[in-house]
């Protein structure tokens, strides 16, 4: 599909909210419309972004007003905008919100802080962000599984495929218009980061994609694309468990394996240094007793793996 930014029009009142810039926390959102009243997928990492789509939308949500609002998962570059939207119903899975009870906007400005290796890398990618002032809107409705809504007459689907690339992640699935959101189960031209894992939730989360009567993929993170990306992302983290399997096997650190993997036809995604997260996810699906590393330990990771700029 032709990469395009801003708002794209996908059919069937089903519109796609894409990211102008590539990188870390340039997150994508989506709407859909029904007879007077919509449905918003996501809001951005700041509240300056998330005005500017509100912005921009405001054409199709005048006669449409949002009154739902789906948080996808618990990252923030996914739902620290809420509270531009508070006044809607804000729905998302429990594991989500348990997500982002532990990290908001206080704990990334205390990452992005840091004088380490952790938060040097942190303010290199997530410098472009204004986390102040943001005011945490949590989620009013909390729902387990499956969910049905019906928006205007336009029914949607949420799946929480979860845990999976979080704690909670749910897909939002538009069958009448063969449209599927995917939050961060899709990355599209850029490695995805297990940071919860298993691995077998996700490769499962893609089955059930690849199964979905759904021709246009929204993906969290990249230009709206097809079912290829969700096989291609499958791939990656097929290949990616098999070779810090055999490392752990042979005894070699999480570290030096994240360093020693060649990623192959992956090595041109975006993002490639989240390979040490994922490894580091994988060594503890094999060994449950090693210690996790909390947010400035998995950065501190990526930032062995970074090259430096």
């Amino acid at each position: 599909m032709a990469s395009r930014t801003g708002c794209v029009e996908l059919g069937h009142g089903c519109y796609a909210w894409i990211a102008g810039d590539v990188g870390w926390g340039m997150s994508n959102a989506g709407l859909i419309t029904g007879r007077g009243a919509s449905l918003l997928v996501d809001t951005l990492y700041d509240l300056r972004l998330t005005k500017t789509m509100l912005d921009a939308l405001t054409p199709l949500t005048a006669t449409a007003p949002i009154a739902t609002v789906v948080n996808t998962h618990g990252n923030g570059d996914h739902w620290f905008g809420n509270q531009l939207v508070a006044h809607a119903e804000i729905i998302a899975a429990r594991g989500s919100v348990a997500d982002m009870r532990q990290v908001g906007p206080a704990e990334m400005l205390a990452l992005t802080g840091m004088d380490s290796p952790a938060g040097h890398f942190a303010r290199r990618i997530f410098g472009r962000f204004d986390y102040t002032d943001i005011e945490p809107a949590l989620p009013n409705r909390i729902f387990d599984g499956e969910a049905v809504l019906d928006i205007g007459g336009t029914e949607v689907r949420l799946i929480d495929v979860g845990p999976a690339h979080s704690a909670g992640d749910t897909i939002v699935h538009v069958p009448q218009a063969r449209i599927v959101y995917t939050g961060d189960i899709v990355f599209a031209g850029a490695a995805p980061v297990v940071w919860h894992g298993p691995f077998t939730r996700w490769l499962a989360a893609c089955d059930l994609l690849l199964g979905l009567d759904a021709d246009i993929v929204v993906p969290g993170h990249g230009p709206v694309t097809t079912k290829q990306t969700v096989r291609e992302i499958r791939d990656y983290l097929e290949y990616v468990h098999d070779q810090a399997t055999a490392r752990f096997t042979a005894g070699m650190p999480a570290l030096d394996a994240a360093r020693d993997i060649r990623l192959g036809r992956f090595a041109d995604l975006d993002e490639s240094e989240r390979l040490a997260v994922n490894v580091h996810t994988v060594y503890r699906e094999l060994d449950p007793s090693l210690p996790p590393l909390d947010g400035p330990g998995l950065f501190g990771c990526m930032a062995e793996l970074c090259p430096r700029v």
